[in-house]
């Protein structure tokens, strides 16, 4: 019986990608601030390998590595959740999603305002916890929804909870979600729920994704397509839009992404459990705090341990990432685009150096190999 476990820890990347200046990112590296901080202590994950990875400098090497370690290149034209997650998944996504670095054009506001019965506000690209700042209080008075963007391809929309109940937030985002098709498919329709008073605005933890279908097959859907179980943790049924998942376990924390992770292993199944650490990217990445990040790896790099220990004799082990996210990076909120890590754990692994890897897709590549499925990703045959 196979199983796979692919975790994604959501932006850590480990270093600039070659055409990280196309995207001004040139010289961006999460790892090497998370290291500045003083604070980071990964004793496993360095283990496993992670500072023998190509290009990596600003961690400890070890003399022996445990697991197969490399870095990836992304292929994909962006640099966000959903086309990190696509290509991971074997989806190279070739043309950019959409963005509206002026806000979104007035035909598709129109749309929405008039199916939601209101008008908006912002309409801007923003910082999620500024937005709520500069908005909160206008919302409390008006009901009206707080719509932004950033440098992703997202419609964002922030609401209070006890002025708009959670469900018609949902409503209002698969609502978006319907409208913004064609030119105007952007990746991700976002709820962005938020409590408190004037001044004191806090996110909750009540966030959904409302993602674009993936256009073409994807490794969860060859995998379901032969049999085998694909089990989502985290956003990664949101980022599918369901595609090829048979069974999701939303969470709300790494910590209990962790433990969900932990749960299935206990369990008898064949198949992939594709998991979503988002906390590094959402928390800390985005809000710009290289502490609380490097504080939230220490605290993943404490349960790689039990991780490694509830893996079965043919259990596959994989971490990832879909993007960076440095959060001291230049004078930006925005992901960052970068290399990202590939360790690999499984008892009849040879703990190699995988070297640098270009696509993601590479992942695909080795978890179809993994269960004996002659599928490949659609760009590694065009390669």
């Amino acid at each position: 019986m196979k199983r796979v476990f692919l975790v994604v820890l959501d932006s850590f990347g480990i270093g600039a990608a070659p055409d990280a200046a196309a995207f001004g990112d040139a010289g961006a590296n999460t790892l090497a601030s998370l290291a500045g901080t003083g604070v980071l202590s990964v004793p496993h994950l360095l283990e496993a390998g992670l500072g023998n990875i190509d290009g990596v400098s600003c961690v400890e090497r070890t003399a022996h590595p445990t697991f197969a370690h490399g870095r990836m290149e992304e292929v994909s034209r962006g640099k966000d959740t959903t086309v990190g997650h696509w290509e991971i998944a074997g989806l190279v996504s070739e043309r950019p999603m959409p963005t509206y670095p002026d806000g979104f054009p007035q035909e598709v506001l129109s749309a929405f305002e008039e199916a939601i019965g209101r008008g908006v506000l912002c309409n801007k690209p923003y910082s999620g916890t500024q937005v709520i700042a500069d908005y909160g209080e206008a919302h409390l008075k008006t009901g009206c929804p707080i719509v932004y963007t950033s440098a992703d391809s997202v419609f964002q929309i922030a609401a209070h909870e006890e002025t708009v109940p959670l469900e018609t937030l949902y409503e209002w985002c698969r609502t978006a979600r319907r409208i913004l098709t064609g030119e105007h498919a952007v990746g991700r329709v976002i709820a962005r729920p938020f409590v408190g008073g004037a001044g004191a605005f806090v996110r909750t933890a009540n966030r959904r994704d409302f993602s674009l279908e993936p256009p073409a097959p994807t490794l969860l859907d060859a995998l379901t397509a032969v049999g085998k179980q694909v089990i989502s943790v985290g956003k990664i049924s949101d980022i599918f839009a369901g595609c090829g998942i048979g069974e999701s376990h939303p969470t709300h924390s790494n910590a209990e992404g962790i433990e969900k992770a932990l749960a299935l292993a206990e369990r008898d199944f064949e198949g992939l459990c594709f998991v979503n650490l988002v906390d590094f990217d959402m928390k800390f990445g985005h809000r710009r705090d290289p502490v609380g990040y490097a504080r939230a790896l220490n605290e993943l790099d404490a349960r790689l341990p039990d991780l490694v220990a509830a893996m079965r004799e043919d259990d596959l082990l994989i971490l990832t990432a879909d993007h960076g996210c440095d959060p001291t990076f230049a004078a930006t909120t925005d992901h960052t685009r970068e290399y990202v890590p590939l360790l690999v754990y499984g008892k009849r692994v040879s703990p190699d150096n995988l070297g640098t890897l270009r696509g993601f897709y590479h992942v695909a590549q080795r978890v179809a190999a993994y269960f004996g499925l002659s599928w490949q990703p659609p760009h590694a045959k065009k390669a």
